[in-house]
C-alpha cells in the first residue's frame, strides 16, 4: 500500500501500529492524491480559510497544521531559518480514501472503481525496507555546552517568574543527503513503532514521523487531548530494571509536576471551547512504554459546546501544550529567543477530518523532515525545562529521543 500511495505527489498514511486504544478509530488510514488541496501561511486567517474549505467540500480531509501558526494566534513572529518548506498550513481532500481495520479494508475514489485499486494495491512491489544512499553526516545545530548553557539560562527565566515550564528543542542535520523516504519510514517503524505514525508527502517535501502522542481528537461532541510530559530511558537487556525505571517515572515529583503543569494548560484551553463542568481529566500520569523510552501520558476530555465550530477548538487548543509550556504566549516568546530553527511541521500536527466533523490530530514529534529537492534532512528533539531540570539529564533525554532515528539514518556524527 505505501508503494502505491507514494506515485502520487500528495498522500498522508496514518497508522496506529497495532497500538490497543479505544481512542483509535482505524488501524491506518490513507488519504492518496489531492481533488482539492489548501495552502494557507501564517497572517492569512489559516483557520478561517480552513473552515471554509472544509465547509465547501465536507469530505474527508488530510493535511498539517505548522507549529507557526502560532503567529497569527498570538502577537509573535518567527525569523529562524526554515530548510524543509513546508508551508503553515496544508490541507486536501484526497482522490482515494482508504480505511484498514482488522484485516478489512474500505476503499473510497472519486474516479477509479474499488476493485482496481485494490488489485493496483497488491500488484504493486514491496517498498526496501534499508534507506539507502551515501552515510549522512548527522550534525547538532546547538553543541553541547552551548545547550547547557541554554537550559541554564532558561532556568533563570522560571527563577524570575517568566515561566514555570517550557519545552525546548534542538535540531540535527545533514545536507547533501540522499535518502528513500519510504524506506526510512519502513525501518524507523520497525525499529520504534508508535501509535500516531504517518507518512505523509507534499511534492518534494516529506515527513516520516515515529510519534507516540496525540494532540487532538473529535468523537462526536466529545474532544479528548492526551499530553505526554516525563520520560526516562528503557532498560531492554534486564526486564527487573526496565520496571524499576518505570516505576521511577512514574514516583517522580519532578516529571509528575511537569505533566501536571501541561494538564492544567490543556484543561484551560480546552474550557474555552468546552460546556461548562465538562472538563475533567480521565487520567492523570499514566506510564507507558514504547521502543526507547517509558513516557508519562495524561488524558484530559471535554464536551464541545453546541455553538463552536469543531475548527475552532483546534484554533483555541494550538499550539498544544506539551510542545510549548506555560504560560504558553511567554514561553512562544523564549522558544523564538532560544532556539535556532524554525519548527516548522515539527511540534505541529498531522491528521484527518471526516466527513461527519470528527477528526484525530497527533503531535509531530519524534519525526524526520525531508526536502527532496535541496537534499536537506532534519529531526529535532526536545524536553520539558523546569527549574529541578539537571541540564546535562535533559540532553540525554533529548539523544534518547532521537536514538531510533539515528540507527535508521545510519549517520556517521550524531552525538
Amino acid at each position: 500500500m505505501l508503494n502505491w500511495c507514494n506515485q502520487f505527489n500528495i498522500c498522508c498514511l496514518l497508522d496506529n501500529q497495532l497500538y490497543p486504544s479505544s481512542l483509535h478509530r482505524f488501524e491506518c488510514l490513507l488519504g492518496a492524491g489531492a481533488s482539492h488541496s489548501l495552502t494557507v501561511n501564517a497572517g492569512n486567517d489559516a483557520f478561517a480559510q480552513l473552515k471554509a474549505f472544509y465547509e465547501k467540500h465536507t469530505d474527508w480531509v488530510f493535511g498539517h497544521l505548522g507549529y507557526d501558526l502560532k503567529n497569527e494566534l498570538e502577537p509573535l513572529t518567527s525569523q529562524h531559518p526554515d530548510r524543509i518548506g513546508f508551508p503553515d498550513l496544508f490541507f486536501f481532500v484526497p482522490e482515494v480514501v482508504i480505511q484498514l481495520n482488522e484485516q478489512e479494508i474500505s476503499i473510497g475514489s472519486f474516479h477509479d472503481d474499488q476493485a482496481a485499486i485494490y488489485q493496483q494495491i497488491i500488484s504493486a512491489p514491496l517498498a526496501a525496507s534499508q534507506p539507502g544512499g551515501p552515510a549522512l553526516s548527522i550534525r547538532p545545530r546547538i553543541e553541547r555546552d552551548e545547550y547547557l548553557q541554554v537550559i541554564r539560562a532558561l532556568q533563570q527565566h522560571i527563577l524570575r517568574g517568566d515561566c514555570y515550564e517550557i519545552n525546548f528543542c534542538q535540531e540535527f542535520y545533514a545536507t547533501d543527503a540522499i535518502v528513500d523516504p519510504l524506506s526510512v519510514y519502513l525501518s524507523l517503524g520497525k525499529a520504534s513503532p508508535n501509535p500516531f505514525a504517518a507518512f505523509y508527502k507534499v511534492e518534494d517535501r516529506y515527513l516520516v514521523c515515529a510519534s507516540p502522542e496525540r494532540y487532538l481528537k473529535k468523537d462526536g461532541d466529545h474532544l479528548f487531548s492526551q499530553p505526554m510530559k516525563g520520560t526516562l530511558q528503557r532498560d531492554l537487556n534486564n526486564h527487573r530494571a526496565d520496571q524499576q525505571n518505570k516505576e521511577q517515572l512514574y514516583n517522580s515529583a519532578k516529571d509528575r509536576s511537569e505533566n501536571v503543569m501541561v494538564v492544567d494548560l490543556v484543561r484551560n484551553d480546552l474550557s474555552k471551547v468546552c460546556e461548562e463542568g465538562s472538563v475533567q481529566v480521565d487520567e492523570l500520569f499514566g506510564v507507558y512504554s514504547f521502543p526507547q523510552v517509558h513516557q508519562m501520558i495524561s488524558t484530559v476530555s471535554g464536551q464541545l459546546r453546541k455553538d463552536v465550530h469543531f475548527i475552532d477548538a483546534i484554533r483555541n487548543t494550538f499550539p498544544m501544550g506539551s510542545m510549548t509550556g506555560a504560560p504558553k504566549r511567554r514561553v512562544m516568546e523564549l522558544i523564538e529567543q532560544y532556539e535556532q530553527t524554525k519548527r516548522g511541521v515539527f511540534s505541529g500536527s498531522v491528521g484527518y477530518l471526516t466527513p461527519g466533523g470528527d477528526f484525530d490530530f497527533n503531535v509531530v514529534i519524534r519525526s524526520v523532515l525531508y526536502n527532496a529537492a535541496s537534499r536537506y534532512l532534519s529531526f529535532q528533539a526536545g524536553s520539558g525545562i523546569t527549574f529541578y531540570s539537571d541540564p546535562e539529564g535533559e540532553y540525554e533525554e533529548c539523544l534518547w529521543k532521537a536514538a531510533a532515528i539515528k540507527r535508521v539514518l545510519g549517520g556517521d556524527n550524531t552525538n
